[in-house]
């Protein structure tokens, strides 16, 4: 199983603590269908609207006792759904076509990402504005980047694997050399670096050059899917409307910002209201397919795309069959669509 997800996710410095802790719920109706949900990470705005479905009622008003169990660096939440512990997993295409490809049967029912939030950073005064300044510099990237965005980037941009360093998940190799870049997320690593050094690092996205993964999506196995699939649907809807109303901010989230908070210490009001305006300033919910189709919105044309992709930068072999990775059964209803 890949560990592109985890090693993504990892935020600096930070210990992997309590990872399978669920969430405290009230005593579940017996007209409640029970759903276990696991996130890529520790509890954090990314993960905002699961939270706001969960704290705003919207699971139980839609007949679901849904339990959100959190994620870790030293956890295997492919695993997991693997033998049957969980029901779902947060995912991506990348680990959509790993299952395709190992003839595993899941496959992928939502993207609540439309834009990858990876981002390579760089330091302030150091001539570090565009994908053609990585040329030349140090870069920290871990090991499941190294198999997925990195060959995108690598011919695309002329760049080498002897640029390439691991990533420690810890900002002090960076903080060190100024022709360092490292990985970090959008929403949560520029902000931590920024505290360090007192003002804003510049940063490229990854999704800006065109890597095209869909992100933060749900998988779930065939089975489920075929025979629940109004108990999925209901899951479905609920998540989106919850996205749809934590990304809205304001008073409305307090109550899921306070389960986030509670589940992982570590967040606090600053990071989190940073986390929510990055995802809407730059579209990492809604743009791309999502503009028309709604939150977690998926098209035929863009799995295609991506699979392409990686297939001219030999990172998925020829041949896999694009429409095993996912089905559109579940989305494109407009929830959340602009208006």
């Amino acid at each position: 199983m890949t560990a592109y997800r985890l090693h993504r996710r990892a935020a600096l410095g930070l210990a992997a603590g309590s990872l399978l802790a669920p969430l405290a719920r009230p005593a579940r109706a017996q007209s409640l269908d029970k759903l276990v949900f696991q996130t890529d990470w520790r509890a954090q705005a990314e993960h905002g609207g699961y939270y706001q479905a969960l704290a705003a009622g919207l699971y139980r008003k839609a007949g679901i006792d849904c339990e959100i169990r959190q994620g870790g660096p030293s956890l295997n939440i492919g695993q997991l759904l693997l033998t049957g512990r969980v029901d779902m997993t947060m995912s991506n295409s990348f680990e959509a076509f790993t299952y395709v490809r190992e003839n595993a049967p899941f496959f992928t029912i939502a993207s609540i990402f439309q834009k990858d939030p990876q981002v390579l950073i760089g330091h302030p005064d150091t001539g570090f504005d565009g994908f053609e300044d990585l040329k030349g510099r140090t870069l920290l990237i871990g090991s499941g980047g190294r198999v997925t965005y990195w060959p995108y980037l690598r011919r695309k941009f002329g760049l080498s694997d002897d640029q390439l360093r691991p990533y420690t998940f810890n900002m002090a190799p960076y903080l060190a050399d100024k022709n360092v870049v490292q990985q970090g997320f959008i929403s949560s690593e520029p902000y931590s670096i920024s505290k360090a050094i007192g003002r804003m690092p510049p940063y490229l996205l990854i999704a800006d050059a065109g890597f095209s993964a869909y992100q933060t999506s749900i998988a779930i196995s065939r089975k489920l899917a075929t025979e629940k699939r109004d108990l999925i649907q209901r899951f479905v809807d609920a998540t989106l409307q919850g996205w749809a109303q934590y990304l809205q901010g304001g008073p409305a989230i307090e109550a899921a910002n306070a389960l986030i908070k509670r589940v992982n210490p570590e967040q606090t009001d600053d990071r989190i209201e940073y986390a929510i305006k990055m995802m809407n300033e730059r579209g990492i919910v809604m743009s791309g397919d999502a503009l028309q189709g709604g939150i977690g919105a998926m098209t035929d044309a863009r799995w295609q795309g991506f699979y392409q992709s990686m297939v001219d930068v030999d990172v998925l072999p020829r041949g896999l069959d694009v429409a095993r990775a996912y089905t559109l059964d579940f989305v494109n209803k407009g929830i959340g669509k602009p208006k």
